[in-house]
């Protein structure tokens, strides 16, 4: 679950001086001073009953029974019969795992595959207690991974309604469709207070304000899981909730997702926390740590915030769950070994890999030793049984017997998809409007823009598979594009509505409709350099301008999970709608933008930013709690057809220096915007543009897909059959000039791993314009490595500048080349300075 885009390059001059406040931050302590943190009282309490239970299962345990507890896996790595032998605590879906190694499975099977892990947990027969397992899923903006299910819009979104009882009752939806499939926990709501909006998880922050954040947290929990003492509290007509990322995951240097969060004690209680002491006086049962920092120390190492703070001072008695292996990333740990997390208070790994028998052989141990001490041990499996039985899973039976299970005509029903449709009214925000909105139903309409027919750029990340990305409309049946809605809105008035992706026509239009947007991405790979709307390609503003140059009205409906740069895409637009990420309900977008047949509104705009709006490229962090808050729309800004404003031409110049470099090619699991992929065979062959996590050449003759080095899909394993020659390119959308690099004595740098050594000659190279290719042979180095183990090939530019290579059009910075068999794993491909580079071969 986890890494983030390459800069197409960094801002060479935004090199913004500190304020004395950012400076005190930097030397800030990461211990926590837990008398100045609030006490926070939630609405479950303490249950005798249970308690007592707890207790008495607890005391018939043994040490492996308790060890087991703590362990989470991954079920593209275990098996339910695994749960026979060893009784694991948890399973999740990872954001690219499904049931049956198929992420676009059937809701059918993802409740059998929910069936036979519970009833293999139950499975024993030598007296100690059956503890049911727990299924946890990323089921953030509806049951998401589900095919059919209901998708609302992301975060950002809703938080731009200010509408908590909306977002109370989006829980509820999101809790019945989960619980359909078989799930029981789902890994929601995120209450980041994101800062900087390069980060790529910006969408799935309410608000870059403390106050909005509080108010949607509570109000998403008790949707999720029922209000504390009701009949509906938990199964069977809810599931467990899980508040994340503990704490200030978006408040990272940089925007960087698992960076540091560089803030006072100060800062980091009054604006990243206000969400928790919403969740936990909501009832929230499990809240997951950060993978990110503070001043310095992983929030998963972190004592005093963990046991000092959530649970000792403010009082969680719930139990704290890892972000995905983020234990292995604390100093002196591994994923499959880390009691220094136990011991600060971590109650769950979250694990994914094929070795977690070794975590748990591990943690055994170390709970034998004593390294983990026994207190600390009961502990952690307390506070996992009593969630365990507060949520009614141990009187529960399997999934589908439950009152919900089962049931798959809950999944995106009739009436979730209405709620989505009033959630996608509420939540865009009308920027500009110069007299063309609201639209006569009965006109002819252009709809233009390829984002308009693409469920995909409408419903994010977090939409089927991880990244949102290598998915169809297919993928989608009980959904509705913002084509299809404008299409219905028009016809049933008589109009007539035509799309056009590029925009071209043959009836000159009464006013064009253009949907374009960020592609879609999760976490790491959404991680951007500034906010430019896609440096790397312009059509999306070539059509606005071809349009307006025809002189037919133009609105603009904009896709993104962020606030973004587009002074240019808006002064080529008579209105300008942000709809954020809007789901799967794409006629929600026409309810606002179309009169009524009888010529009354419909529905007017009724959202207002919950992220203020930059200016310049370069305004990624805009706080109007400090002097300087100089944004294009500051917070809460957004027009109606009540309340219209004009808007200036904007300026569409770039900063001074803002050039971009180019210094990463491929690394953290991505490439720079509006990069490809593309696999190439011998001439004639048709190429292939990777577009998911997986590629291929004529079936099988040479294949690519995402596997793991650091974290979750952050390399590419390439395999060639041998069959025909093949090559592997990064590809920008325009040319790009390496000159700069290569006077400087730059390297091409390749971290690699030999998976199947190679049969034929590899050759790495690079390509300027649309035909000169320079490659350099490292077959040497390739055969060299040792298989399985991280490599480092670098190749200096002016070996490929002296062979005729014109460096200030380059067209493909990475060439990966081999006629033979071979399997190779590439994690990261950058230019820079080298120890040791090849040397150039002669001739």
């Amino acid at each position: 679950m986890r890494f983030g885009p390459i800069a197409l390059g960094l801002l060479a001059s935004v090199a913004v001086a500190l304020p004395a406040a950012a400076q005190e931050k930097r030397a800030g302590s990461a211990v926590a001073n837990p008398a100045l943190w609030p006490v926070v009282k939630s609405k479950v309490t303490r249950d005798p009953r249970i308690e007592a239970r707890v207790e008495q299962l607890l005391a018939a345990m043994s040490v492996e029974d308790k060890v087991g507890q703590l362990i989470q896996v991954d079920i593209a790595n275990i098996k339910p019969e695994d749960l026979k032998t060893y009784k694991l605590g948890s399973i999740l879906n990872g954001g690219a795992s499904g049931p049956y190694g198929n992420d676009k499975a059937p809701p059918a099977d993802w409740l059998r595959l929910a069936d036979e892990f519970y009833t293999a947990s139950m499975d024993r027969a030598d007296g100690r207690p059956k503890v049911p397992v727990i299924w946890g899923t990323d089921a953030v903006h509806g049951n998401n991974n589900v095919p059919g299910a209901t998708l609302f819009p992301h975060n950002i979104g809703l938080g731009a309604s200010r509408n908590y009882d909306l977002a109370r009752r989006i829980g509820e939806a999101t809790a019945v469709e989960t619980a359909a499939a078989g799930q029981d926990w789902t890994f929601a709501p995120t209450v980041a207070v994101a800062q900087d909006d390069r980060w790529g998880r910006t969408y799935e922050s309410y608000s870059e304000d403390p106050a909005v954040v509080r108010g949607f947290a509570g109000a998403v929990v008790e949707g999720i899981q029922g209000r504390p003492g009701s009949k509906d509290f938990l199964l069977p007509n809810r599931v467990v909730s899980s508040t994340k990322h503990f704490l200030a995951d978006g408040a990272t240097e940089g925007g960087r997702d698992q960076g540091d969060a560089l803030v006072t004690e100060r800062e980091l209680i009054d604006v990243h926390l206000p969400g928790y002491i919403s969740a936990v006086e909501a009832g929230t049962q499990i809240i997951m740590v950060s993978f990110s920092s503070w001043n310095g120390v992983k929030m998963t190492a972190n004592r005093s915030i963990l046991t000092d703070v959530l649970k000792d001072r403010i009082g969680f008695d719930g139990f704290l769950v890892s972000d995905w292996n983020a234990h292995g990333q604390l100093p002196g740990c591994t994923t499959e070994n880390c009691p220094s997390a136990i011991n600060a208070g971590l109650d769950m790994f979250m694990y994914s890999g094929d070795k977690w028998k070794s975590l748990y052989d591990n943690t055994l141990a170390q709970a034998k030793s004593g390294e983990i001490p026994a207190a600390r041990l009961d502990d952690a499996v307390r506070r996992i049984l009593r969630v365990k039985l507060r949520s009614g899973l141990f009187e529960a039976g399997k999934p589908s017997s439950r009152a919900l299970g089962g049931k798959f005509e809950l999944i995106g029903a009739p009436e979730h998809r209405a709620l989505a449709r009033q959630a996608v009214r509420e939540s865009m925000v009308l920027l500009k409007n110069e007299g063309v909105l609201p639209l006569k139903p009965s006109a002819n309409i252009l709809i233009a823009g390829t984002a308009a027919d693409d469920i995909s750029q409408a419903t994010g990340g977090w939409s089927i598979t991880w990244q949102g990305n290598d998915v169809t409309k297919a993928d989608f049946p009980n959904s509705q594009t913002i084509r299809d809605g404008i299409e219905q809105t028009v016809a049933a008035a008589g109009g007539k509505a035509s799309y056009s992706a590029d925009g071209s026509f043959t009836t000159r239009p009464d006013a064009a409709i253009v949907v374009f947007g960020e592609k879609p991405y999760a976490e790491m790979l959404g991680d951007r350099p500034n906010l430019e709307f896609s440096p790397g390609d312009k059509s999306a503003l070539e059509l606005l301008r071809k349009l307006k140059g025809q002189k037919i009205p133009v609105v603009a409906v904009f896709l993104s999970g962020r606030p973004m740069w587009v002074n240019a895409e808006m002064n080529a637009s008579d209105a300008f709608v942000a709809a954020f990420l809007p789901g799967t309900e794409g006629g929600g977008v026409a309810d606002v933008l179309f009169r009524k047949a009888d010529g009354g509104i419909a529905h007017d705009f009724k959202g207002t930013l919950s992220f203020s709006w930059p200016k310049r490229l370069d305004q990624f962090v805009l706080d109007r709690r400090r002097a300087g808050y100089d944004p294009l729309f500051p917070f809460g800004y957004g027009l109606t057809y009540a309340r219209p404003g004009r808007v200036p031409t904007l300026n569409e110049d770039r900063p001074m220096g803002s050039a971009m470099t180019t210094d990463i090619v491929f690394g953290r699991g991505g490439s720079p915007d509006g990069w490809n992929l593309v696999l190439y065979g011998v001439p004639q062959m048709p190429k292939s543009v990777v577009t998911g996590s997986t590629g291929a050449l004529f079936g099988d003759l040479f294949k690519v897909r995402n596997v793991d080095r650091r974290t979750q899909e952050d390399s590419r394993a390439f395999t060639w059959t041998g069959r025909i020659p093949a090559e592997a390119r990064f590809e920008p959308a325009r040319p790009i000039d390496l000159s700069r690099q290569a006077a400087a004595g730059d390297s091409l740098i390749v971290e690699f791993r030999v998976d199947t050594a190679p049969t034929g000659p590899v050759e790495l190279g690079m390509v300027s314009g649309d035909v000169t290719r320079v490659i350099v042979p490292i077959t040497d180095a390739v055969k060299a490595a040792p298989a399985g183990g991280w490599q480092r090939v670098a190749v200096p530019l002016r070996c490929f500048a002296g062979k005729g290579l014109d460096m200030a059009r380059i067209t493909a910075p990475f060439v990966l080349a081999s006629p033979g068999a071979m399997g190779l794993t590439v994690s990261d491909v950058r230019l820079g300075k080298a120890e040791a580079p090849l040397p150039c071969p002669a001739g």
